[in-house]
């Protein structure tokens, strides 16, 4: 990565700073609720961190899918904005609302169905009870987080991303003091446990959403975007909504379901492996979430600079965020390698005693060095496939993410852990190798440059 950055212009660097820096911001919020939430279970009990991951991971499959179908708003907005087609503005978001609300109605459907689910994957009667009810409390809440992803657009594509970062720092402040109360009984909260740690994320999902809905809905704003006037239906932007956002959804989707698929199998050699893996997890989201505000910010900058019809720009901007993001991941790296046993320590649980917990310790020394393994990996395939996403070259990642999703990852994952009784390791060994294939697939793509010519909006 750093050869890539050699030609990149400073102006680069200050734009991805400017755009995707608040992004990071906002989704590193995320990761101090998720992290927190993490911690607060594992320490409240051993079945609560075991559910809490599967059960997270289950219902993110189905909200990723739909929240990444709304989100791509984001970058028919931001290639509206470069061609300067103000009050188009308006009107694309609006479309990703109408969408958000057909889609919290499936959620709330899937509701539903939790007890059928996770009774196929075959976890402990005690651990599969506590994902049923986490599961079921994310996706009757999931809506307002839909909903939220389609206004956030109208600022994230426009590359106005402070406001984003401010409204999410402000449902962090009020999501962790609430997520330990509700969990453990404290104050005038009861004790909920898993119960409460879903409580708390739904009602900071909300506290954003109607933040954003009160700065996005101002007459300031209609006058110059018609976010007020602009609200009828469009059907065309409605289905090119839909033909570029979907396939770029559900490459989302098959990501996360290989990792769900990874976390179910794991579960299935015992209770301390799943724990073991949900924590290596839990940690390794301090990477993921803020490499997906940069991966946001690079989709936004290329989506500009493509509709102003500048690719140069788009690649200059592409480079500089991949530059940036291995620098920040080798301080993780680093951690991980060096420094993993006080990180793996933050979640003992209390009914566990620090002698019976270093079994659990030993495993997860190794586990991080798997991470370890494939975080540049990881940056590299996110931000490749950013860059290709806020140009419309949607359809390649999905058919491409699928394929390596079944055959680099499931195939083999099955086959050796069902076959041939191969263990932990030979797990997390698969998800390396997962990474890589991907990450070569989508920077190869990358560095075709066919994206360069494809745009979402009418020329």
């Amino acid at each position: 990565m750093k050869r890539l950055a050699s030609h990149t212009s400073l102006s680069s660097y200050r734009d991805v700073w400017r755009v995707s820096m608040p992004l990071v911001v906002s989704m590193s919020t995320t990761v101090v609720m998720t992290f927190t939430d993490r911690v607060f279970l594992a320490n409240y009990s051993i079945d609560a961190i075991a559910a809490a991951l599967p059960a997270g991971i289950m219902a993110f499959l189905f909200l990723s899918f739909f929240s990444d179908t709304a989100g791509y708003c984001n970058v028919i907005i931001a290639q509206y904005y470069g061609a300067g087609a103000l009050q188009r503005v308006g009107n694309a978001m609006w479309q990703s609302i109408y969408f958000s609300v057909i889609a919290w109605v499936f959620m709330v459907a899937l509701s539903l169905c939790g007890g059928p689910l996770f009774q196929l994957v075959g976890h402990a009667p005690e651990v599969q009870r506590l994902e049923v009810t986490y599961f079921r409390i994310l996706c009757l809440g999931s809506g307002v987080y839909i909903v939220g992803m389609s206004l956030s657009s109208f600022y994230t594509g426009r590359g106005v991303t402070r406001p984003v970062m401010i409204i999410h720092f402000i449902g962090m402040l009020l999501n962790v003091p609430l997520d330990y109360a509700l969990i453990n009984g404290f104050w005038i909260f009861p004790e909920l446990g898993i119960v409460g740690a879903g409580l708390a994320t739904v009602f900071a999902w909300t506290v954003i959403t109607v933040l954003i809905a009160v700065i996005v809905f101002t007459r300031t704003n209609d006058r110059v975007f018609k976010v007020l006037k602009n609200y009828h239906f469009n059907h065309d932007l409605f289905q090119r909504l839909l033909r570029f956002g979907i396939p770029s959804a559900l490459q989302f989707s098959l990501d996360v379901f290989a990792f769900l698929f990874f976390v179910f199998i794991v579960g299935r050699i015992g209770k301390a492996e799943l724990a073991v893996t949900n924590i290596a997890i839990s940690l390794d989201s301090v990477s993921f979430r803020p490499l997906t505000g940069f991966a946001l910010g690079a989709s936004t900058l290329v989506g500009q600079a493509l509709g102003r019809n500048r690719p140069e720009q788009a690649v200059d901007a592409a480079k500089a965020t991949m530059a940036i993001v291995a620098g920040y991941i080798s301080v993780l790296i680093l951690l991980y390698l060096f420094v993993p046993q006080p990180l793996l320590e933050l979640f003992r649980p209390r009914d566990i005693s620090p002698e019976s917990f270093s079994h659990i310790k030993g495993m997860g020394v190794v586990v991080l060095r798997f991470v370890a393994a494939y975080l540049l990996l990881d940056g590299l395939y996110m931000i490749s496939t950013a860059v290709l996403k806020g140009a419309g070259d949607t359809k390649f990642i999905m058919w491409s993410v699928g394929l390596l999703s079944l055959f680099g990852m499931v195939v083999p994952l099955y086959i050796g852990m069902e076959i041939f009784g191969l263990g932990l390791y030979f797990a997390w060994s698969c998800l390396v190798v997962f990474l890589l294939l991907l990450a070569s697939v989508t920077f190869g793509r990358f560095r075709l440059g066919k994206w360069k010519r494809m745009r979402v909006i009418e020329q």
